[in-house]
């Protein structure tokens, strides 16, 4: 399911036109995406959470040239999946 289909299955889920379920899809993305880029932690009970991982600067290697670089430390969203979801998952097979 891409972004068109969330908002066409929310418009036809609770009756409202596409452009107000496509303004409601896009708040909540945008509201969950300045959550992470500030920090913060977003947990929706039965589906999963979302966190930001810090990861310190290491030293790796070009795959093409081979020579060693610095890769500069990162932070990177990561989702960790809720129990409901997984079970829900895995017996829909």
């Amino acid at each position: 399911m891409n972004k068109s289909e969330l908002i066409e299955a929310l418009a036809q889920d609770i009756g409202v036109p596409h452009r107000e379920a496509a303004a409601i899809t896009n708040t909540i993305i945008d509201t969950m995406t300045d959550a992470l880029a500030e920090g913060k932690s977003i947990e929706i009970r039965g589906f999963g959470s979302f966190v930001i991982k810090q990861y310190d600067s290491y030293e790796g290697r070009n795959p093409k040239t081979g020579k060693k670089i610095k890769v500069k430390p990162k932070k990177l969203p990561f989702f960790k999946v809720g129990k409901d979801l997984r079970e829900q998952v895995n017996t829909n097979r």
